[in-house]
């Protein structure tokens, strides 16, 4: 730590001297003509020791720096890669003494010369001037030694995407990939929306919401878990194919799949059914893996899965193949009795479809192939039409691969007297369930129901874990830029907080103060 203060003192100095020769530390903007991709596909036929007689600009960070007497080096990172820059004293030895006395790595420059090959073979550009856009007052890590542990490349992501390209490629793709499954959507005639994240009663999926509260409205709201109902709505509104790519919240599990805040992609297409989905589905992510990939293939723990092909069982065939047990004529106590000799946590919602639905969960990590799960028992969703033949079960399905499940489809229920007969099922059971969060009932959305809704067939895709797949990563938090990472406390942050008082609180004061007047 003493050593980085003693950097930090020196860059300060240095900003304090540049300032009282009237130059410039942090400049407005700089016109670049090329980037380092430019550069070194554009001149790389030039010999060895050859320069061209085009001057360009280029800008960038300053990586590395190394001083040999009357010539420097040092490689400047811009949007598209790394490249070098050569200062020597018989091309500007005024570039050369302000490169030596003022640059550190960190720094933003502006360098103006011409494309040079090195010796060595190396595409360069032979300073003629240079240019401090932005002084950077910390060090960077140190390549080997610095920002290694991953819970600090989280934390601090910006170093991370510096230090390690590989990183900045993944969010690349991820970017592709989103944009793949527009292209796709688009071309099939669906129409992009956005729906509420703010909303006074949330639902369209059986998950513990985040909590907030209007202060002009003195009104608590929910940031949504689901954009489903909303999109219903717009299928009942004459929008027949509609998708919506957003962040969801779920304040629940935080591990290597999950993540409070996340991205999903819902799809709602009139007269179809989950037939018509999983095609869909299929469709969606084959045409992405190509996109991005070159291919439908993907690799895991040594084994190639292709991602046009998958196979279809039941949840109770699932659950007979990976747990080896045949659930179908099983009662509610012969499963409770399963999952305790399992170890794993009876639900609190004690019917016999939530006791499979959690069976079926404790195994679910085993499903490695591009498998798609269909026929859930009619309790784990209010929300989907019940099965053509099993009164028990309800036509939905559930992608899954390399241990995770990538998504969630129904036939979408579309009569509104058993759809809120179902709803009003769920909020009571909740209530007696002693769970720590409950749902209201969404009449708006019922009643909106009851002006008719087509046949529909709903999609969610989990974009995170999608782009896990496609890129090869093992924890979400690798395809998330900014994770959720529990704060770092201190000893001056625990006395800050002690003795701030509550936001709520302090609205509720000024309200009756207000109400007083």
């Amino acid at each position: 730590m003493a050593r980085q203060d003693e950097i930090v003192k020196e860059r300060l100095k240095k900003i304090e001297e540049l300032r009282k020769k009237g130059i410039k530390v942090y400049e407005y903007s700089y016109t670049r003509d090329h980037f380092s991709y430019d550069i070194k596909q554009k001149y790389e036929n030039l010999k060895n020791n050859e320069k061209a007689e085009q001057k360009v600009s280029v800008a960038g960070r300053v990586l590395v720096k190394r001083q040999l007497g009357k010539i420097s080096f040092c490689h400047i990172l811009d949007d598209k890669g790394k490249l070098q820059v050569v200062f020597e004293e018989k091309t500007s030895k005024q570039a050369l003494d302000f490169f030596n006395r003022y640059v550190d790595t960190g720094d933003f420059i502006g360098v103006k010369g011409f494309p040079y090959k090195t010796k060595r073979g190396e595409i360069s550009v032979l300073a003629k001037q240079v240019t401090l856009l932005s002084k950077a007052i910390l060090p960077l890590p140190e390549k080997w030694h610095g920002l290694v542990d991953k819970e600090s490349r989280y934390r601090q992501r910006y170093l991370d995407l510096i230090m390690n390209p590989e990183v900045k490629e993944v969010f690349i793709k991820r970017s592709n990939i989103v944009n793949a499954i527009r292209e796709f959507l688009n071309s099939k005639e669906f129409i992009e929306v956005q729906t509420p994240i703010l909303q006074a009663i949330y639902g369209g999926a059986a998950a513990r919401p985040f909590k907030t509260f209007i202060n002009e409205l003195k009104q608590e709201m929910f940031l949504r878990t689901s954009d489903e109902l909303y999109l219903k709505r717009l299928i009942i509104g004459n929008f027949e194919r509609v998708y919506e790519i957003g962040k969801d919240f779920r304040n629940e599990a935080i591990d290597s799949r999950h993540n409070p805040e996340f991205t999903q992609i819902e799809i709602y297409k009139s007269y179809a059914d989950y037939n018509d989905i999983m095609k869909l589905f299929i469709d969606i992510v084959s045409y992405a893996a190509k996109k991005i990939n070159g291919t439908t293939k993907i690799s895991y723990q040594g084994k190639t899965f292709d991602l046009s092909k998958w196979k279809k069982m039941t949840m109770i065939e699932a659950i007979k193949r990976y747990a080896g047990v045949d659930v179908k004529n099983k009662n509610v106590q012969e499963l409770k009795n399963i999952l305790k000799e399992n170890n794993v946590e009876v639900p609190k919602l004690l019917t016999k479809g939530t006791l499979i639905n959690a069976i079926f969960e404790s195994i679910d990590k085993n499903i490695i192939e591009p498998t798609i799960i269909m026929d859930h028992p009619k309790e784990t969703t209010p929300l989907c039409k019940k099965h053509r033949k099993d009164t028990e079960m309800v036509e939905r399905f559930e992608p899954f691969c390399c241990g995770m499940e990538l998504g969630n489809a129904y036939s979408e229920l579309n009569d509104p007297i058993l759809q809120r007969h179902r709803l009003e099922e769920q909020v009571k059971l909740r209530k007696n369930s002693d769970e720590p969060w409950t749902e209201a009932l969404d009449t708006d959305f019922i009643k909106a129901m009851e002006y008719g809704m087509p046949p529909t067939g709903g999609l969610g895709i989990g974009i995170d874990r999608l782009t896990m797949i496609l890129t090869g990563q093992e924890s979400i938090r690798d395809v998330i830029l900014f994770p959720f990472m529990k704060i770092e406390k201190n000893e001056v942050q625990k006395e800050q907080k002690d003795k701030k008082e509550p936001e709520e609180d302090k609205f509720k004061k000024k309200d009756k103060k207000e109400d007083n007047k």
